[in-house]
């Protein structure tokens, strides 16, 4: 300390006593905090300027009269005694209760509670108690030291309304899209199911009305593509897709990816090399959106490329825990600026008036997918040369277990030799909407051993179900009074349905509500529109599995 010239000791002395009085002073009259002392049994021996702006009472109204306890709620300081009564393992003693009993074990103490002012009002404030003993080590008093928190409360419950207000508004907007993609798909069911019909009718089509006919499917298919891209990123930003991680075999997944792109790359031209694992790896994820993950990659990898060109795709350690699979093509490439905008929604860099479809949805999805199940995903371009699309994923250990359904391909079932004449099977389809039953009608009519009865609404459902015992239902879910999962239910209740294989067909195609349906007990969930032989394998593998025929034709009536 830097000493002043002339200063005696004493004076030296004197002045340091002063100044440290003056900052006691300034810390007992500031009005920023209360500061209220007690005497050993709670009474309350110093109140501070701070203390009396705060709470309204004068110091002379409050010093030898009351407890502080006496200005707290005292619903909070019932609490706060039995939660600290059985903490410490001693019985609430009378007077300063809570307090006592915290400042009691000699340690200080922050925490909140609610003070009641001279007026009645109240205010949250923080307050910091602290036993204060003598130089024999003697309990004397408490201090408790306490400023306002209403600003930071506050603060926090605008911050809660505001969370609050946002998980509503994605809520509903999940709930919106939700509703929207069923709404679309309810017509386009019927564009491509006809489409379909007519494109593989007898007699065929001319080869102008083929054309017009695959117009049709190819701009249906492509709205259905962009209705299912903006359902995932709306069920990815609203947090409400699940994802399970599981150790999914690349060796597998790249197979049935490699299945689903060769008819396309075949059709365009393009070359597909995939090249071997040196041996077998896992990676942690989740096995469907992986599957879609790559195969967005790959199609792309297809669709902008040139004729003639290749795709190749590669597995190689990025880091001993980790491995990238990196889909390489011979396309135009990418400038920087156009990497640069690659993962926004809706921005096809360029390419919305080219004569190659998109939705500029597909690869935001694809991102935020990745970055979901912990990988990583990025770009490496060359205009005029190509480029690379990589996926970077954690590896894990194979699962050990047997070989599931949804690992290897499922054997057919053993079926009996066909008779001479095929047994004729009752399907029941339940269905509100007339071009909806009309076209599945259609379509069973190509099969001489189907024969299809339809239910308006669920009730008669229920009853023709329980009078002609079909061999497998077709079950709308959103039907008029009682839903389809509702009526699935009643179906699998009845000792005489239970055993009825039942197909929920419809155009809900959110993924939880699909997982929802099947553990309900849907036997499958196809989504509509309605793929024809899409909808004809679900229906042979029900058909294998049920009990249930239709017997002889001719005993069979139709329905009054």
């Amino acid at each position: 300390m830097p000493q002043t010239p002339g200063w005696t000791p004493k004076r030296r002395q004197r002045n340091a006593l002063l100044k440290a009085g003056a900052l006691q002073n300034a810390i007992l009259t500031s009005a920023n905090f209360s500061i209220i002392a007690t005497d050993e049994k709670g009474i309350i021996q110093l109140f501070n300027v701070g203390a009396e702006r705060m709470l309204g009472y004068r110091a002379v109204e409050v010093v030898n009269r009351v407890r502080p306890s006496d200005m707290h709620d005292p619903q909070e300081v019932r609490v706060r005694a039995m939660a600290l009564s059985l903490e410490l393992d001693t019985p609430i003693a009378p007077g300063f209760e809570a307090l006592a009993f915290k400042a009691s074990r000699g340690i200080e103490d922050v925490y909140e509670l609610t003070y009641i002012c001279k007026d009645g009002s109240r205010f949250p404030a923080i307050v910091s108690i602290t036993a204060l003993r003598d130089d024999y080590g003697d309990l004397i008093g408490y201090l408790l030291i306490g400023s306002d928190n209403s600003v930071r409360k506050r603060g926090e419950l605008q911050l809660n309304e505001a969370m609050a207000a946002a998980e509503q508004a994605n809520r509903a907007k999940t709930d919106f899209i939700s509703s929207m993609s069923h709404e679309l798909r309810t017509p386009l069911n019927a564009i491509l199911g006809f489409a379909q019909l007519l494109e593989s009718g007898t007699p065929l089509p001319t080869p102008t009305q083929k054309r017009s006919i695959e117009q049709i499917l190819k701009a249906g298919w492509y709205l259905l593509e962009l209705i299912n891209e903006i359902l995932d990123l709306a069920l990815i930003e609203s947090g409400k897709l699940t994802l399970s991680g599981e150790p999914v075999s690349l060796t597998e997944v790249l197979a049935e990816c490699r299945a689903m792109v060769e008819p396309q790359a075949q059709q365009r031209g393009i070359g597909m090399v995939f090249a071997r694992l040196e041996q077998p790896r896992c990676v942690k994820a989740d096995r469907t959106r992986l599957k879609q993950v790559l195969i967005n990659l790959l199609f792309n990898a297809i669709k902008y490329n040139q004729p003639g060109g290749h795709v190749t795709v590669e597995c190689t350690l990025a880091t001993p825990e980790t491995i990238r699979i990196s889909v390489r093509d011979t396309g135009p490439g990418l400038s920087a600026a156009q990497q640069a905008q690659l993962f926004q929604p809706f921005n096809r860099l360029g390419q919305e008036n080219g004569d190659v479809e998109g939705t500029g949805i597909g690869l935001v999805v694809t991102q935020r997918l990745v970055h979901l199940m912990g990988g990583q995903i990025g770009v490496d371009s060359t205009p005029g040369v190509g480029s690379v699309f990589w996926v970077q994923m954690a590896l894990t250990a194979a699962p050990l277990r047997a070989p599931t359904d949804g690992d290897t391909p499922r054997a057919d079932p053993l079926r009996p030799d066909a008779p001479q004449a095929p047994p004729l099977h009752t399907l029941l389809y339940v269905e509100d909407n007339p071009a909806n039953l009309e076209l599945v009608e259609l379509i069973i009519g190509r099969r001489a051993d189907l024969r299809l009865l339809g239910a308006a609404d669920a009730s008669l459902g229920i009853e023709f179900a329980r009078v002609y015992q079909p061999a497998v239902i077709l079950m709308d879910i959103n039907l008029p009074g009682i839903s389809g999962i509702e009526a699935m239910k009643i179906l699998r209740a009845d000792p005489s349905t239970a055993h009825i294989p039942i197909i929920a067909l419809s155009a809900n195609a959110v993924p939880r509500d699909i997982q929802r349906a099947l553990d309900a007990g849907f036997f499958n969930y196809l989504t509509k529109p309605i793929k024809v032989n899409q909808l004809m394998d679900a229906l042979e593998a029900a058909l294998a599995c049920s009990p249930s025929s239709s017997g002889d034709p001719a005993t069979l009536q139709e329905p009054a």
